[in-house]
């Protein structure tokens, strides 16, 4: 591909057409375009040939330096990137995408060397890429895989596994024993105080799992239903943690941890018997948080787990597509807030995930149920709903968050959006329910203009250099017409 390039940004330096040189070296057009294309790579003697022609050493058209005007493609080719990145899931062809670079190489390092700037300049990481990407995937499915429910149907009736709500746990541990051969390690991982963050460990050559003591039930039963999926899906390329990020690797080691994870959750929250539940939940009239916090005891699961399986099925079965996931966190002492998690689906909602520093509006009821746990100062889980609306747009959503304030003084949220339109009144009977808040919402304080806003973390910025921008724009084209 290299010598492709180089050999067509040399012959248009020269000034010579694809026939022109072609007659010169004595081989036809269509090899030479195939040549240029990155498809054929010649034999020594036609390189000494269009090296002669060219006027260029052999050594320097063979060489992988392509110069500064192409070095960012250069770089591109020879990374991981091409290698690694399942350009295929994303339909699009690696053979069109070479094609593409070759017909307009000039253009194509504009704009790659304008990613890596931007990259640069926002301290983004190979797994940032391949993150967004995973939630390109998602998005691309409604984050719903037919594959991976099938699998889940077809583990259940293999191993005779029961999926009455809640799930035996047992049944997982002694899965990866005595199918697996596992061996389940509950105190090593309590010896290593550098890996605190860290709730399971793999050791492929042993077969040995090792689960970090103290975890809760959901935590557990969650890891050992993640190790089953790595073995029944056959997923050979996986990270060794619960956390891919911790040892970055390639781009199917994220997409094989996600699909593993899919399955653990698919498992443990059995698709019919979750949708007959959330069916019941929507056809109540009025908004009961009880109800959704019933749902947690009844499956056993953490918050996170119950809402990211809801946004597998909402799509598929109740027809509620554009719907949103988050989740912030909130260290003890902090007074700012990490979105950790999110899910955009045909759309990219706010709030979303940015690296400016700013602050994120604490109308949302994500942020004000978080500062209200932790102000309260007890530890446990809060349930609430709230119609969000955008500020100066029509979009509202039905945003549904449960919290959790634990005794270390750490607070988390997890929220579903759910777009409010006629679908949405016909699916959910309690979203007309008078006693949930409506808010005027936006995406940060700096960039917010909701006039007395009493939850304001910091002054509108870039609503004022917006303002600059726009009489300064307005001033120079008045004096242009002579005004």
């Amino acid at each position: 591909m290299i010598f492709g390039l180089k050999l067509r940004q040399l012959r248009q330096e020269r000034g010579l057409t694809p026939a022109a040189l072609s007659q010169a070296v004595d081989v036809s057009v269509s090899y030479l375009n195939e040549i240029e294309k990155g498809k054929k790579y010649p034999k020594a003697d036609k390189i000494m040939a269009f090296a002669r022609v060219l006027g260029v050493s052999y050594d320097e058209l063979v060489s992988l330096h392509l110069g500064k005007r192409l070095a960012p493609i250069s770089e591109l080719l020879q990374s991981d990137v091409l290698r690694e990145f399942p350009l295929d899931m994303f339909g699009l062809d690696p053979a069109r995408l070479i094609e593409m670079i070759s017909d307009a190489p000039t253009r194509v390092m504009a704009f790659i060397s304008t990613i890596l700037e931007l990259a640069r300049n926002y301290e983004m990481r190979q797994e940032n890429f391949y993150l967004a990407a995973l939630r390109s995937y998602q998005e691309m499915h409604d984050n719903y895989f037919d594959d991976l429910e099938d699998a889940v149907r077809s583990c259940v009736a293999r191993f005779r596994l029961r999926t009455e709500p809640p799930f035996d746990m047992h049944q997982l541990e002694d899965l990866l024993g005595q199918e697996y051969h596992y061996l389940i390690d509950r105190h090593t991982l309590s010896e290593h105080p550098e890996l605190q963050e860290l709730r399971s460990v793999y050791q492929p050559a042993a077969r040995r799992l090792l689960l970090r003591p103290g975890l809760s039930r959901a935590q557990e039963m969650f890891v050992l239903g993640r190790e089953v999926a790595f073995n029944y899906l056959g997923l050979k390329e996986r990270p060794y943690t619960n956390v891919p990020s911790a040892t970055p690797g390639s781009f199917e080691q994220v997409l094989n941890h996600f699909r593993a994870s899919y399955f653990a959750v698919a498992l443990i929250m059995e698709e019919s018997q979750l949708v007959a539940d959330l069916q019941a939940l929507f056809t109540t009239p009025r908004w009961n948080a009880a109800l959704l916090l019933g749902l947690l005891t009844r499956y056993e699961v953490s918050p996170e787990m119950l809402l990211q399986r809801v946004t597998n099925l909402l799509a598929r079965h109740f027809g509620i597509g554009s719907l949103f996931f988050l989740r912030f966190d909130q260290e003890p002492d902090a007074q700012g807030f990490r979105l950790t998690k999110e899910l955009h689906l045909s759309r990219l909602h706010n709030p979303h995930g940015n690296e400016l520093q700013e602050h994120y509006c604490r109308r949302w009821v994500s942020l004000w149920l978080m500062e209200q746990a932790r102000q309260a100062g007890s530890p446990g889980l809060r349930v609430a709903a709230q119609r969000s609306r955008y500020w100066q747009t029509p979009d509202e959503y039905l945003c549904i968050t449960i919290a959790r304030y634990d005794a270390s003084g750490h607070a988390t949220s997890v929220t579903v959006g759910l777009p409010v339109d006629d679908n949405l009144r016909q699916k959910v009977a309690f979203l007309a329910d008078e006693s949930i808040p409506t808010r005027w919402v936006n995406e940060t304080c700096e960039r917010c203009s909701i006039p007395d806003c009493e939850v304001r973390a910091a002054p509108p910025v870039k609503i004022v250099e917006q303002q600059r921008k726009t009489e300064l724009a307005a001033s120079i084209a008045a004096l242009v017409q002579g005004q």
